[in-house]
């Protein structure tokens, strides 16, 4: 057996993942120059990335057209609130970018992808564009949630659903069969958040 040896500043702790990306991204880029991807990719990443930072998460990477935030790994820590953040955050997005042409010339539409679970966190990778701050199975839970979410919805697993369930409305789809996993997961499309359940908490 080989042990692994955390480095002092990693952690272990729970946290939710969000992955969102432009449907129909390659069809659309194809046909443009590059000068017009470079200003599509610049706008559509600043509007998501305002939107995450104003949620309290932390815009883990860019890589072609997704974006990967991180929610609960901040100095607060992970609870249903951060978790109910980062889904507020991908219907906030969507919001944001109805009805908005990136660039001045082009409408997409968004799929978003949430998955809650244990990862180890690196928080010293923040501050070098945050890249690989987080490592766990989750990871790639979220992005494949959002790889099968319907176009312009938020989807989130049976976690994310289960610690959130008093803070967002959510209506349950059937499960998706993702290749690598040994079983069927379960899919919650997120509604609203649940306004007088947050009045409660707060």
């Amino acid at each position: 057996m080989t042990t692994i040896t955390m480095a002092e500043q990693e952690r272990r702790q729970d946290v939710t993942v969000l992955f969102i990306d432009i449907v129909g991204y390659t069809t659309l880029v194809d046909r443009l120059d590059c000068a017009d991807v470079r200003a599509l990719q610049r706008d559509y990443f600043s509007a998501v990335s305002a939107v995450v930072r104003a949620c309290g998460g932390i815009v883990e990477k860019y890589v072609g057209d997704a974006v990967m935030a991180v929610f609960g790994a901040g100095e607060a820590g992970f609870g249903p609130e951060a978790a109910a953040a980062a889904v507020r955050a991908g219907l906030s997005v969507q919001e944001t970018l109805r009805g908005r042409l990136l660039a001045g010339r082009f409408p997409v539409r968004t799929r978003v992808g949430l998955a809650t679970g244990e990862v180890i966190i690196d928080p010293l990778a923040a501050f070098d564009g945050g890249y690989a701050m987080v490592s766990g199975s989750v990871v790639t839970t979220a992005s494949r949630l959002q790889s099968y979410a319907p176009h312009d919805t938020v989807v989130v697993c049976a976690a994310t659903r289960a610690v959130t369930d008093t803070l967002i409305a959510y209506q349950e789809l059937p499960p998706v069969s993702v290749p690598g996993k040994p079983y069927p997961l379960d899919l919650f499309r997120a509604l609203q958040p649940q306004t007088a359940s947050l009045a409660a908490v707060a």
